[in-house]
């Protein structure tokens, strides 16, 4: 398979739906002008060339050069049928042209995963559905998943980079893999569909769930039939404005890069953003008099990244920006950049297993009439005075960010009492009640100077427990959900954010409880 002059090219491969291929997988009014034919190309393949224009660069004119300094753009896609599937080859940037439900958003992962050598890998890129966090993290050597230190049951490989198994170093020798599967191959252009073909292999097998167990955890949803319903599902909750569904937006991007949102799909938005929130999506949608809403709506509207002139760098169908939980047929799916996951059944009752005996029930936290959570707090305290508020209060040694030692905090069962509240059961929010929780009581426990100022606001009340390290640290939970759900009230990857919190409360040897708190307040 390798060419006369032995050199490795680096291919970026999509594999189409079963019901794509050259003809219908383009999006509509593409500029790509008509297939093209050439030498090289294996039999039947279709390809497509991008030659566009050359114009100037925007600093030409900012600068007021006088010399000619035009540009453009070159690219090229290159449709291969094989075995009844048809890949998609892009080069330079037209994997845009390719329309964003045509392709399967799996293939790059499990291919990689299953041709990756465990042993070299490179870099990893991680999403955590939780807060819509994504994390690359890079080896200036080849190094076992170990040493990216992931814990897989909060995480969804988005991607991973590294040397193949020797059993595919003839085919290929680097690959990575997200949507699409990224790799080095001195392939000869008349043999990229034996290549296709052997990648196919590779995507359908399941050495993966050797190689990397955990990740069986939580897998990609493939049943159309499936996808389907858990669609119809996801209307309802957007419809409904369910708390289970959030936006995000599904990409690594550049922190450094100045970038605004704006929403487009139903005639242009004057409205910019500088922060992604699913009701600036509903308002757009409002003053368009969008009301019924559908699964082809949320992939027609886009979520923009523009820069500060307007110009817009991604676009983003909402559909692929949406982050939600779906019940169906006694089943747990997550749905996050366009695709719906699989959460393994019996891994999702331990942990509820698990969870359920931290729930209890207390009658000294009242129920919330109260819109805000600093109104919830002050007034238990006012109502009872074995509570002292601490809500803004700073127990942070000298120098440091701001850290709160709780909302509440009582002496309660013969132990010093944190109570951490919140109101909501969004992922994003649970998970920073959690971490406020464990990063409290660490540095009471392990600063002295912290410990002093917690000894100070509570005013000698318990003062004791402080000394001895007897705590209790509680996470109130507002929610208009049944109070007896437990932690059937919370989302799946705030439950594993909520474990993970008692596992480190429980190291440092302090209790931890969850309380559900019912929410009277018509929000």
């Amino acid at each position: 398979m390798s060419d006369v002059k032995n050199k490795s090219r680096n291919f970026s491969i999509y594999l189409l739906k079963g019901k794509f291929n050259a003809k219908n997988s383009l999006k509509p009014g593409h500029s790509l002008g008509k297939p093209i034919s050439a030498k090289n190309l294996p039999d039947g393949a279709v390809l497509y060339v991008l030659d566009s224009a050359p114009k100037d660069p925007w600093w030409k004119s900012y600068w007021g050069i006088n010399k000619k300094l035009e540009q453009a753009l070159k690219g090229a896609i290159a449709f291969v049928d094989v075995d009844e599937r048809c890949f998609a080859l892009t080069f330079g940037h037209t994997y845009h042209y390719l329309k964003p439900e045509s392709y399967e958003y799996d293939f790059g992962i499990l291919t990689t995963l299953n041709a990756i050598d465990p042993e070299k890998i490179k870099s990893t890129d991680i999403f955590m559905p939780e807060t819509a966090r994504r994390e690359r993290i890079q080896s200036p050597t080849a190094a076992q998943l170990t040493f990216f230190d992931i814990n897989s049951d909060e995480s969804i490989f988005k991607s991973l980079a590294g040397a193949v198994k020797n059993e595919y170093s003839e085919l290929m020798r680097h690959v990575s893999g997200a949507n699409n599967v990224r790799l080095s191959s001195k392939v000869a252009a008349q043999d990229v569909a034996e290549l296709c073909s052997k990648l196919l292999e590779i995507y359908k097998s399941e050495d993966y769930k050797t190689t990397f167990p955990n990740i069986q955890n939580i897998q990609p949803v493939k049943d159309p039939a499936i996808i389907n319903m858990l669609d119809e599902q996801l209307v309802k909750d957007v419809k409904a404005k369910s708390t289970h569904v959030a936006l995000t937006i599904p990409d690594i991007f550049n922190p450094n890069a100045s970038a605004q949102v704006k929403y487009s799909g139903s005639g242009a938005a004057k409205e910019i953003y500088d922060e992604v929130d699913l009701k600036d999506f509903y308002q757009y949608l409002a003053e368009r008099n969008k009301k019924d809403i559908s699964i082809e709506l949320l992939k027609k509207h886009m979520l923009n990244i523009q820069n500060e002139n307007g110009y817009v760098l991604k676009k983003h169908p909402i559909y692929n920006c949406l982050i939600s939980d779906c019940e169906y047929e006694d089943q747990h799916y997550h749905l996050c950049d366009g695709q719906w996951y699989l959460i393994d059944k019996e891994y999702l009752h331990d942990i509820t297993e698990y969870l359920d005996e931290f729930f209890v029930q207390r009658t000294d936290l009242l129920n919330c009439d109260d819109k805000r959570e600093d109104d919830y707090n002050s007034n238990i305290a006012k109502h009872d005075a074995d509570f002292i508020c601490l809500d803004k209060k700073n127990i942070a040694p000298k120098g440091q960010t701001q850290i709160e030692p709780c909302d509440l905090y009582r002496v309660n069962n013969n132990s010093a009492n944190l109570i951490h509240i919140k109101i909501s059961t969004r992922s994003s929010s649970l998970s920073h009640l959690f971490n406020q929780g464990v990063n409290s009581i660490e540095l009471v426990r392990i600063n002295e100077e912290s410990r002093n100022k917690l000894k100070s606001l509570v005013d000698n009340l318990g003062e004791q427990h402080i000394d001895d390290s007897v705590f209790t640290v509680t996470f109130g939970i507002i929610t208009k959900k049944p109070l007896a759900d437990r932690s059937k009230a919370l989302p799946l990857f705030s439950k594993i954010s909520l474990k993970r919190a008692l596992n480190a409360l429980e190291l440092m040897a302090v209790k931890g409880e969850v309380v559900l708190i019912k929410d009277n307040f018509k929000r």
